[in-house]
């Protein structure tokens, strides 16, 4: 059924993900109402992961190659909403934050495919600090003026995981726009939070590390580090070789990394997670702020060992039965990379809402860059 420009029938929600990796975003769209049609990206292992899961309308390739079949995808004017995440690695504090990264540059060819498309809305997707910090003010002054020259009223928001039912302190930007129509996102996401659940109730939902729910183990061996870099807080600093640090059961997760597999995969507790001993790294903690000496590296007690890609699936919400293809590695990173599925259903389900209204008679006048830059600083 087409879409028609008085107001959208809930069945033809028709939506295009680029970018689209594991589908996290395209769980969170499809529970909200739309109807994903088309999705693209460039990791083999993503692409099958999304066959497995939501079937094979998805793309392989890069972006930039298939600009033709987005052209085509737009010349019936019936797709409401493009959404997705342009690889964020030249923004991302995780790495050299360069915004001439080649990487960066896919945000604009994600500008592209709005333009070529057309849709009713948008949602792009990428990490905090491209919203919030000075070096990258011309590239988000660029992408409103891009925005708002389609026809686009925009809105920049900062959105955590945590304020949404999910496990963990991820926070992620989302530039959302609506072409020709108000734009009320900002007023709207605040009646879809929620509380999350402490990280040892969603841990001992998957069940005990080694049982048929909970079988596969990242092998990386936790070590001390010889030269401790401490922080108030024993969740903080670094403890132990690597970046991998433990995770508090009584509170939420930090932001799952893409690197996760090694050294960097966060550490658990089981002692504490299924005994209810105090956990050993707030011991340890007390015993070096009170000026003890580290212990040897390799005498790490057995009890702390690295989260599981089970365990991991279950913190960025996806479906208990999601497949994943590829090396434990391939899907360590596909989880990493994704949207957490709960954060991707409250976006969505503001933009179906938006999209069933009927535009106003009085079109709200589209914000300038420097009143954006404003409200979000």
């Amino acid at each position: 059924m087409p879409i028609r420009p008085n107001g959208f029938e809930r069945l033809s929600m028709k939506a295009v993900s680029l970018f689209t990796g594991a589908g996290g975003m395209d769980v969170g769209f499809r529970n909200a109402g739309f109807e994903v049609a088309w999705a693209n990206d460039f990791d083999k292992d993503a692409c099958e992961t999304y066959r497995l899961n939501h079937g094979d309308h998805i793309h392989h390739g890069s972006i930039d190659d298939l600009m033709p079949e987005l052209k085509a995808l737009g010349r019936d004017g019936d797709v409401a909403c493009l959404f997705g995440g342009p690889p964020c690695q030249g923004f991302s504090v995780a790495g050299k934050m360069d915004a001439h990264d080649p990487r960066s540059k896919l945000v604009w060819s994600y500008m592209e495919a709005v333009k070529l498309i057309r849709p009713a809305a948008f949602v792009m997707e990428n990490v905090k600090s491209l919203a919030t910090l000075e070096k990258f003010s011309a590239v988000r002054e660029g992408l409103f003026k891009e925005a708002n020259k389609l026809g686009y009223n925009v809105e920049l928001v900062v959105l955590n995981s945590k304020d949404f039912g999910i496990p963990q302190g991820r926070e992620r930007m989302f530039l959302v726009g609506f072409r020709d129509r108000p734009n009320r996102f900002r007023d709207l996401i605040d009646d879809h939070r929620r509380s999350a659940p402490k990280l040892r109730d969603v841990l001992l939902g998957v069940g005990k590390i080694g049982s048929p729910t909970n079988n596969r183990i990242c092998r990386a061996k936790v070590t001390a580090a010889a030269s401790p870099v401490m922080r108030r807080s024993p969740y903080a600093g670094m403890l132990f070789n690597g970046q991998g640090r433990p995770l508090n059961l009584d509170g939420h997760a930090s932001t799952l990394p893409a690197s996760m597999g090694g050294n960097r995969t966060p550490i658990i507790d089981d002692a504490a997670l299924y005994g209810n001993e105090t956990p050993w790294v707030e011991d340890y903690h007390a015993h070096l702020m009170d000026g003890g000496d580290p212990i040897d590296w390799q005498t790490v007690p057995e009890r702390l060992r690295r989260l599981t890609v089970d365990e991991a699936i279950a913190i960025q919400t996806f479906p208990r039965d999601y497949r994943f293809a590829g090396p434990q590695s391939s899907v360590f990173k596909q989880i990493g990379n994704a949207v957490p599925c709960l954060l991707a259903e409250a976006v969505a389900s503001v933009v179906f809402e938006l999209l069933s209204e009927s535009p106003s008679a009085t079109k709200k006048r589209r914000r300038t860059s420097d009143e954006l830059e404003l409200e979000i600083a």
